[in-house]
């Protein structure tokens, strides 16, 4: 006959096993919520790539007219500036992708970089003035709030990227 001790101590190594079975469901859990909500993330992006500029200038002048409450003729000039850039973002991943499939991808040189950077920067630049034509103070004021949160989370991103974090080196932004 077992002891009142062991029958305690034989129900105690009981829960311990029903325990670590729930805390390994719940991990288990966790884990392919964490899977599926990155897929969905993946899914989503390759659906950006996919859509036309039309498309592309169209939900980012429908996002900005929420943010920024644009009127009729702000939405119309600001859709003008979004498809002129999409237009260029396209062509741009379209070259880069003829180039992939190619073969001919190569690193650029200092030069080719620098000549990428500046047209990038101009290209910034030329945006964020008509853009100051278009918005009020206001509105301008407000979307320079948004593109600088913008811009801190794709440089976070860029700190969790695998490819970085892989190399074991951190995203070091560059400084002008």
């Amino acid at each position: 006959m077992l002891s009142p001790i062991d029958k305690q101590n034989k129900h105690n190594k009981g829960m311990k096993k029903i325990l670590l079975i729930a805390i390994a469901f719940i991990s288990i859990k966790g884990i392919a919520q964490q899977k599926m909500g990155h897929l969905d993330r993946k899914e989503m992006t390759r659906k950006m790539i996919s859509l036309t500029p039309e498309e592309s200038a169209g939900l980012q002048t429908k996002r900005m007219t929420l943010q920024l409450d644009l009127n009729d003729f702000q939405q119309k000039e600001v859709y003008k500036l979004n498809l002129q850039n999409a237009k260029k973002r396209k062509d741009m991943m379209a070259s880069n992708k003829a180039k992939r499939d190619n073969g001919n991808m190569e690193r650029p040189s200092k030069q080719e970089l620098l000549k990428m950077r500046n047209d990038r920067l101009d290209m910034q630049i030329a945006t964020k003035i008509k853009m100051a034509f278009i918005l009020n103070t206001e509105q301008r004021a407000k979307w320079e709030t948004i593109q600088e949160e913008m811009k801190h989370n794709f440089k976070n991103s860029m700190k969790n990227n695998k490819r970085f974090a892989q190399n074991r080196t951190p995203f070091i932004p560059r400084r002008f």
